[in-house]
């Protein structure tokens, strides 16, 4: 009888541990456009994902503005260094903050890319995206 019980609880465990990843790998799907935009270049489709205000980083300078004002420093990146290809190599996170980290191959040079999205008014959106070059 035991036996039934505990395995009766270890399959419902599972369902619901199953359930949950799946859920939560959901979250991660927001990487996938992005990562697309930034292979491309394409700033403007980029900006679409960016929350109100943000926080970009590009090489150590660091700017708080607006998503308007977030476009123009990627389009100014992206003419300097033309992107050829970005993957990410790692992402994690919590249930409504996410996190990827990514290579950009750019203007002949390598970046490590980093984004943090928060999830708002039923979507992700980024709020901290840091480009650095890769020494």
């Amino acid at each position: 009888m035991r036996l039934k019980v505990f395995a009766a609880l270890a399959s419902a465990a599972l369902v619901f541990l199953c359930g949950n990843a799946s859920a939560q790998d959901r979250g991660y799907e927001v990487f996938v456009p992005i990562s697309k935009y930034l292979a491309r270049g394409d700033a403007d489709k980029l900006s679409a994902w960016f929350a109100d205000n943000l926080e970009i980083t590009i090489f150590s300078s660091t700017s708080d503005c607006s998503r308007n004002q977030a476009c123009q420093l990627l389009k100014s990146f992206f003419k300097s260094c033309t992107p050829r290809d970005f993957e990410i190599v790692h992402k994690a996170g919590r249930t409504n903050m996410k996190y990827a980290l990514g290579t950009l191959t750019a203007g002949g040079e390598h970046f490590m890319v980093t984004i943090f999205v928060g999830f708002k008014d039923s979507s992700y959106r980024i709020q901290h995206l840091k480009i650095e070059r890769m020494e």
